[in-house]
């Protein structure tokens, strides 16, 4: 899924390679479950058949009781269930479990139908209404229509956090320097692979835009591309965001939430700011990526995912490892594939693309003309050392365009202060750097935290660790 303002991907195109179901005409149902309830066991025989050599995973149950038993352990996409069942009908279980929050896919069937049957299957939130006898083609049109609209809510789903994160701001990666062609390539070839992959680099270089590329250019493109940024959510929260809960798990649950890994299953979960995941979460992580399985806060089942994790961080993991702050077994996991994104002051070639490139995406925008570029402002970006990357150029040009031109001190309010001696610690650079940039910003630490392009999570730790909490 492409964000209509993402920057170019260094140029490449996104190859997508269709699944062999896909060339058949056929939707792939390998990442589907299924439950089959119905008392009679040559009903229970020939839908499981129909459907076993083509789902996931396909179960039976005779009654709603052993049901019941199947569902508290696994987790199913959808179930086909007869209303005329022995004990509780299936009617009363599809009331029950939308009373309880869940949303999974149910296909009513039965021999014995009227109006008034029928209208309570839709009030019950039955997907579909099948009446016995049916063609198999019937029941396989009801299966591909709930599939279908699984697939929709969970595309939709993304893209509605998509929106709402306002993510127009992140920076665009393009170029030809050497630099950005040997990253070009590296990715390229790291597309196809299945394997974990740990974008390492400075704040504000582009690693989701890196990301994005790796997922457009994989065989997993038609599925959803799921950002998270662990540093920008409570740790109280993250767990109940990534997960999932069930209904009731804890205050304010009142409904069931399948969670984002739920929602990225076929595609490519994005990890931003990997080193600010709770150490309690670095382990439910390290399970998910060996097991293959969530289980929901509250729920006492588990459920399959596939998807493949893309981490990032603008720390050195190692040395995080080495201070007890990111679990070692947890970083191997990652550390398959390490791509490292180069800063800016490393490819300064690439400067006056990527400000042709912003100002035609910003413009058009803001609804203002580009603005032309003088020798003297070119000369002074080609010897910027661009502290924050590109994020800081996408800023300076839009900053020049609702100014009507470039501001003259752009580039010498912007750079770090340099210490004026040699042997000054690199921590007390940092420490004077980060408050200088609080103090410009009236003390607000978002703001900060945009400028210096960190999370405020990190602001808040650092004054914290100045004993300066209350700044």
């Amino acid at each position: 899924m492409q964000h209509p303002h993402r920057g170019t991907a260094i140029g490449m195109n996104a190859a997508r390679a269709p699944s062999a179901a896909a060339r058949d005409g056929e939707r792939d149902w390998q990442q589907y479950s299924v439950l089959v309830v119905d008392d009679e066991e040559g009903m229970r025989s020939f839908i499981s058949r129909a459907l076993g050599s083509r789902c996931g995973l396909v179960e039976t149950a005779g009654s709603v009781e052993h049901a019941q038993q199947l569902f508290a352990r696994l987790h199913f996409d959808l179930i086909i269930l007869d209303i005329s069942l022995p004990g509780r009908s299936g009617l009363e279980w599809l009331n029950e479990l939308r009373e309880q929050g869940q949303q999974c896919d149910v296909i009513l069937i039965t021999a014995f139908a009227d109006i008034e049957t029928a209208i309570n299957a839709l009030r019950a939130g039955a997907s579909d209404f099948i009446l016995k006898p049916f063609r198999i083609d019937q029941m396989m049109n009801a299966v591909d229509r709930c599939f279908d609209r699984a697939g929709l809510l969970r595309e939709n789903y993304v893209l509605r956090r998509e929106i709402a994160r306002q993510t127009e701001g992140v920076e665009g990666m393009v170029g030809e320097s050497q630099p950005v062609r040997e990253l070009a390539s590296v990715l390229r070839r790291a597309a196809a692979m299945p394997s974990t992959v740990l974008l390492t680099g400075e704040s504000g270089v582009g690693k989701e835009v890196a990301a994005r590329a790796l997922h457009q250019m994989s065989p997993r493109a038609a599925a959803p591309f799921v950002p998270v940024n662990c540093g920008a959510i409570s740790a109280e929260l993250i767990e109940s965001e990534l997960f999932g809960h069930v209904k009731g798990a804890f205050t304010g649950a009142q409904d069931n939430n399948p969670g984002l890994l739920f929602y990225a299953q076929g595609g490519t979960l994005f990890l931003d700011e990997i080193s600010e995941l709770p150490a309690a979460m670095q382990t439910k992580l390290l399970r998910v990526l060996e097991d293959r399985m969530i289980r929901p806060v509250g729920s006492s089942r588990e459920v399959p995912v596939d998807i493949r994790v893309v981490a990032a961080t603008n720390r050195d993991l190692a040395t995080e490892v080495r201070a007890g702050r990111f679990r070692q077994d947890l970083f191997y996991r990652l550390d398959v594939v390490r791509i490292t994104i180069p800063p800016l002051r490393e490819r300064r070639e690439d400067v006056k693309l990527l400000v042709a490139h912003f100002m035609a995406q910003l413009s058009s925008r803001l609804g203002v003309a580009p603005i032309p570029l003088d020798r003297d402002t070119i000369a002074r970006m080609a010897t910027h050392d661009w502290p924050g990357n590109i994020r800081e150029l996408r800023n300076l040009v839009e900053r020049a365009l609702i100014l009507g031109y470039f501001p003259t001190d752009a580039f010498g309010t912007l750079t770090p202060p340099r210490s004026a001696e040699p042997s000054a610690a690199l921590e007390d650079v940092e420490r004077k750097h980060i408050l200088d940039v609080l103090a410009a910003c009236g003390g607000n630490k978002s703001e900060a935290a945009r400028q210096l392009g960190v999370s405020r999570k990190t602001i808040e730790r650092k004054c914290a660790q100045w004993g300066l909490a209350g700044v």
